[in-house]
């Protein structure tokens, strides 16, 4: 399986507009490429997947094991796969979720990427130090981002004379810069002339990268040595139908969630708490992921009747996940980016408001208080938060703490038919909480609940 990984020195050193110019060339070229992302990030890897036409998944490390890490990654081959990294190289929760330990366990080369602005002669004691940090360090080369064509020289001699390889380097296209916001990139839909910045980039590839040097690199990865994980169904005598809420204002959502769900034999049925009328007909559960419902929070208020459907099938007791952004939603109003409060579902006594800073960052670790749809009384779940609005009840099913450093606090609403909270969940960190879940829609299904025509007739 050829494969590579594009990582970075830190964060901002170039490694996302290299990843996008390095996949849309490989496309261009009429390759079968997949896409990785390491750690939990939705937004890279829902750009490489809708706007460059990749397959595009994450790998993360402090959600899987070694053998599910390296099962998502062959599930997932193209005839070559780009990894992107995340932050620095070396850099994850603590000792592990860095980009350097997914190399290891996926056995990947890599392709460093060094921000060369502002330096001279320093940049070979950059390369001499991510070289010989770790051992193996895994790194294959090196990338020189923004790096004066006059000095491409010396940075030739630096690879020789530390015996690795010279990649090429990636100036600075003004034209190309890719807009963000505070979870990372913004959205494909709102980057005005994507495909034009795209083009650039790919040109730029062409131009100033050693793309033939990238493919034979990745060519040489080995092959890792792991047991494939195969979930199994655990619902019989029919699929069982999930809706799953997509759209502008909900699009933070983990493509191996789906799929897993499908493996263990789950229909899933999208729909838009924008755009939509009524709910689709026959769910068996629900799912409502992060987003910006924020942005959106004017249209979301409008869509009264649709609302209202949504409201009428949660009394129902259909079994729900809500995350973040979905959780901000079933509350009874959320405030927007301007200050204005609108009207939610209302399923919720709560109200989520704006706030100014970062309210929560990071891994968590999430003990259950007492036995709930996902888990039993003490056992764990392994989640992700990272949002700067907040809400007047985070809920107290489960007390979080931070993987990285001693921080407790109590969070998600959380009983037999409901979780719904600021953290983001990952299937197949969670598989058994996963199971429950599809295992719940089938008794809701079975015990004739399942719809929500039969609530407009």
């Amino acid at each position: 399986m050829r494969r590579i990984m594009l990582a970075g020195t830190q964060s901002g050193s170039g490694k996302t507009t290299i990843t996008c110019a390095v996949l849309q060339k490989l496309v261009n070229d009429g390759y079968d490429v997949s896409s990785f992302k390491c750690g939990p990030d939705y937004i890279d890897p829902m750009f490489h997947g809708r706007v460059i036409g990749t397959r595009a998944r994450n790998l993360d490390s402090c959600f899987c094991d070694s053998n599910t890490l390296n099962t998502i990654l062959y599930k997932n081959k193209g005839n070559i796969s780009v990894i992107e990294g995340v932050m620095g190289y070396y850099d994850g929760a603590g000792a592990s979720g860095s980009s350097w330990e997914i190399a290891c366990q996926t056995a990947t080369p890599v392709i460093l990427i060094i921000d060369c602005k502002g330096m001279g002669q320093s940049i070979g004691a950059v390369m001499k130090g991510f070289l010989t940090f770790r051992n193996p360090s895994r790194i294959a080369g090196f990338i020189f981002n923004r790096l004066p064509e006059s000095m491409v020289p010396e940075a030739e001699r630096l690879c020789e004379e530390m015996q690795t390889a010279y990649f090429g380097r990636f100036p600075y296209i003004k034209e190309a810069q890719l807009e963000s916001r505070h979870l990372g990139l913004v959205t494909a839909e709102e980057i005005k002339d994507i495909q034009k910045k795209l083009a650039l980039l790919a040109d730029a590839a062409a131009r100033y990268l050693c793309m033939d040097k990238i493919v034979k690199i990745a060519e040489q990865a080995e092959r890792p040595a792991f047991q494939m994980v195969m979930p199994q169904p655990v619902v019989h005598g029919g699929r069982v139908r999930i809706g799953i809420a997509r759209d502008e204002a909900f699009c933070f959502w983990y493509e191996d969630n789906l799929e897993l769900l499908r493996e263990l034999g789950c229909e899933i049925v999208p729909f838009s708490p924008l755009w939509d009328t009524h709910m689709p007909d026959g769910l068996d559960g629900l799912i409502l992921p992060g987003g910006y419902p924020e942005l959106y929070a004017d249209k979301l208020s409008a869509n009264k009747g649709f609302r209202q459907e949504l409201l009428e099938l949660l009394k129902s007791e259909i079994p729900t996940i809500a995350e973040c952004g979905g959780f901000l939603y079933l509350q009874k109003s959320l405030e927007d980016k301007n200050g204005i409060v609108y009207d939610m579902v209302g399923f919720l006594e709560s109200d989520g408001y704006r706030t100014d800073k970062l309210q929560r960052f990071g891994y968590v670790s999430l003990k259950a208080l007492s036995d709930n749809m996902l888990c039993q009384k003490g056992q764990t779940l392994v989640a992700h938060e990272f949002h700067y609005w907040d809400s007047t009840d985070c809920g107290a099913g489960f007390m979080a703490e931070k993987l990285s450093r001693s921080l407790q606090y109590a969070c998600v609403v959380a009983d037999d038919r409901l979780y719904a909270g600021f953290p983001h969940l990952y299937f197949y960190g969670n598989r058994d909480a996963a199971c429950r879940f599809v295992k719940c829609c089938d008794v809701y299904r079975k015990k004739g609940n399942s719809g929500a025509a039969e609530r407009r007739e």
